[in-house]
């Protein structure tokens, strides 16, 4: 299969957004964990959870030519707010909003990893 690692950061992209969908949805729904919810972090949760799941899972299943600046952009979403949990809400955001945020990052890493991988190999065909 030619687009093989495109398909499997497809698989991940749509992996980690279901999590982040169920993770957030839970909390909107009113099933709240022991420790204190910074209100808007659900909401983003959820929305970017959505749009990781669908529109960005199909770009880049589809090999669209937006399917690259697609996951950087959710990279860096997920960077701007660890950096902003990290910075204005460090004394009472939740270790395990933390890790959370640190496997989303960690994932879409290598997603964008698999995908520049996926792109060298076709440029390399494309010149043989």
């Amino acid at each position: 299969m030619k687009t093989i690692l495109n398909k499997i950061a497809a698989v991940l992209s749509f992996i980690i957004g279901v999590m982040a969908v169920i993770a957030g949805g839970q909390v909107l729904l009113g099933h709240l964990p022991d420790y204190y919810v910074i209100d808007w972090l659900p909401i983003y949760n959820f929305i970017v959870g959505i749009l990781s799941a669908t529109l960005t899972a199909f770009l880049i299943w589809k090999d669209h030519r937006l399917a690259l600046p697609s996951a950087i952009t959710t990279f860096g979403l997920h960077a701007i707010v660890m950096l902003i949990l990290q910075t204005a809400y460090r004394a009472v955001v939740a270790p395990d909003s933390t890790r959370a945020m640190i496997v989303r990052l960690t994932i879409w890493v290598i997603i964008t990893g698999l995908m520049i991988a996926q792109r060298q190999i076709k440029n390399k065909r494309s010149l043989a």
